[in-house]
């Protein structure tokens, strides 16, 4: 039987990722729609893994198309133009993912619950299939009305 999410716990990842993105990158993010999501993924992603250790356990998964995460590096690089996800870009974009989860885990340091967190695992391809003893929960962030990221959250109290 898989772990699931303490709805309780959710915020904290959202509250950080529209904060960091609007702060690093300039993107005002609207959060979408929670769904209970598998890990599979077909298209060429750019994806940034980040583990979770302490009282709550398990992955951060932010998931983008190349494509977007090209505009998102450019962003926080003032405008430069990024053709490819070459080392400066994706080490753009691991930063950002930094700073995410250094914010989450001091927004859930306020609430007496303590995290720590490994450094990013950027993935990147396409029919990548990844799997968790921890159900994902799939949080999409809009930007301009369209689907800019999604965050997968396979994080349990357990």
């Amino acid at each position: 039987m898989k772990h699931v999410l303490d709805v309780n716990h959710i915020n904290p990842f959202l509250q950080s990722t529209v904060t960091i993105f609007e702060s690093a990158a300039q993107m005002k993010l609207a959060i979408g729609r929670p769904s209970v999501s598998g890990l599979d993924f077909k298209d060429q992603i750019f994806g940034l893994q980040v583990g979770l250790t302490g009282d709550l356990k398990g992955q951060n998964i932010l998931v983008m198309s190349v494509e977007n995460a090209k505009m998102v590096a450019s962003k926080m690089m003032f405008g430069m133009p990024v053709n490819e996800l070459d080392d400066m870009a994706s080490s753009a974009l691991s930063e950002l993912s930094n700073m995410i989860m250094g914010n989450t885990a001091t927004l859930f340091s306020t609430k007496n619950i303590r995290i720590d967190i490994t450094p990013p695992l950027i993935m990147m391809g396409s029919q990548l299939k990844l799997s968790s003893d921890i159900q994902a929960l799939r949080v999409p962030f809009m930007y301009e009305q369209n689907e800019c990221i999604s965050m997968y959250l396979c994080v349990s109290n357990q």
